[in-house]
């Protein structure tokens, strides 16, 4: 392939995601709105008509927003490659009297700064604007400058020997460096999985012991049949950010949690959120995390392959804005070919994302059915409606929209598949 030719075709995959991205919402934010008036039938004894229309507004505001943050990210994208700006900072890192390994750590730390730097604007936005404007935002500016602080430096902490290790075996390891760069990558993988319950979470969060109750011995009776053991019932402070609640499985091995925002401890009763609870432990008890890894862990090696052959492609490099003159020392820094590669990565596997969220929704399936077999459908029926009435989840999403992003099945199809594994009067 001729460097032309590349950039022909990472133009014209950057435009059809962009126009794709916009189509999409545009789809959604017609289809919310068209059926923004009334709550659908199977709901409207549960839901009101307000709670429905503040559901629709809400989606509504975060598509358009999110069309104009798709818009200006793709720009950064073109000014970075096509733009030149990556070349610029090739050229200002290669003139540093640093080693060769530390220039590539401080190309890789550049483009994460100037990315940053473009989402914080949104990321304001995005709380002190859409979410308080709908009320769900709690968080102060000191609260959200402090997260930002500690999210640095956990990346800082986490991330940059990581990126060392990685360059260090892309220029040291030889041919099959990719293997070893994916050995590293996975264990960094684990290394996360076991220091977030315990060392990261609890940096952004205060998490407190279940307190004893209707609740906790629902849950500790449910974990008891399904011969699931945790080493901690907690609840998190998630009241300090937003109103939006949420329980989730944590940890890895030994080290597993049990985590429940406290807003949604103050909204469900005691049987729903076993029911809650039901469900994520059927992610956990058929195995969907692990096969969630492996998939991960087969993806991420064939992307690490993909890498280590563009690198050796001077059309790679020329084709995405590194000018001729400076692509011979491009293809002698590693750090070149691996932010290249993260910045074009997102454009050309959009495509699959319905892949991935088929994937997920099969999954949300199987531990709803999982749910429905070891607490109650109905009451997970019930939390599921008052969790989307809480965080103004549309019952309406767009089936296309809904099929290409969401990892979760709509609430109409959610709830009537549960409804039937729900046993009748009759039964009971």
């Amino acid at each position: 392939m001729t460097s032309s030719a590349f950039a022909v075709l990472f133009v014209v995959a950057v435009a059809v995601t962009l126009g794709l991205r916009l189509w999409l919402a545009a789809r959604q934010i017609a289809h919310v709105r068209a059926h923004r008036v009334a709550t659908p039938a199977p709901f409207a004894a549960r839901i009101d008509d307000a709670a429905h229309r503040k559901a629709a507004d809400y989606t509504v505001a975060k598509q358009r927003f999110g069309m104009i943050e798709a818009g200006i990210d793709t720009a950064v994208l073109l000014l970075l490659t096509e733009g030149g700006v990556l070349g610029w900072l090739i050229a200002a890192t290669e003139s540093l009297a640093t080693p060769p390994l530390v220039r590539d750590v401080l190309l890789l730390c550049a483009v994460g700064l100037i990315a940053g730097v473009v989402s914080l604007p949104f990321s304001w936005w995005r709380t002190f604007r859409i979410e308080e404007r709908f009320g769900f935002n709690r968080t102060t500016l000191a609260t959200w400058l402090g997260d930002l602080a500690k999210g640095i430096a956990v990346a800082a902490v986490l991330g940059l020997p990581l990126a060392f290790v990685v360059l260090w075996l892309m220029r040291s390891a030889g041919a099959y460096w990719w293997v070893f760069a994916w050995i590293a990558w996975m264990a960094f993988q684990l290394l996360v999985l076991v220091l977030y319950p315990t060392v990261i979470a609890p940096l952004f969060n205060r998490f407190s012991p279940l307190p004893a109750g209707a609740a906790r011995e629902r849950i500790e009776r449910l974990l008891a049949r399904c011969g699931f053991r945790a080493s901690g019932l907690f609840v998190m402070d998630g009241s300090k950010r937003s109103g939006h609640g949420n329980a989730y499985f944590t940890g890895f091995g030994r080290a597993k949690r049990v985590v429940f925002f406290d807003t949604l401890l103050a909204r469900l009763a005691p049987e729903e959120i076993e029911a809650v609870l039901a469900h994520e432990l059927g992610h956990f008890r058929l195995r969907h995390v692990v096969k969630r890894v492996v998939w991960s862990a087969v993806f991420s090696l064939a992307l690490l392959a993909l890498l280590a052959w563009l690198a050796r492609m001077a059309w790679f490099y020329a084709g995405l804005g590194i000018a001729p003159d400076t692509v011979r020392i491009a293809m002698t820094r590693p750090g070149v070919a691996l932010a290249l590669f993260m910045l074009v990565l997102p454009v050309f596997t959009f495509v699959l994302a319905p892949l991935a969220a088929a994937y997920s929704r099969r999954h949300e399936f199987e531990a709803d059915a999982f749910a429905a077999a070891h607490a109650s459908a109905g009451a997970l029926v019930a939390a599921l409606i008052k969790l989307y009435e809480d965080n103004a989840a549309t019952l309406t999403p767009d089936p296309v929209h809904s099929a290409f992003y969401d990892s979760h099945p709509p609430t109409a199809i959610r709830v009537a598949r549960l409804s039937a594994l729900a046993p009748s009067p009759a039964g009971t």
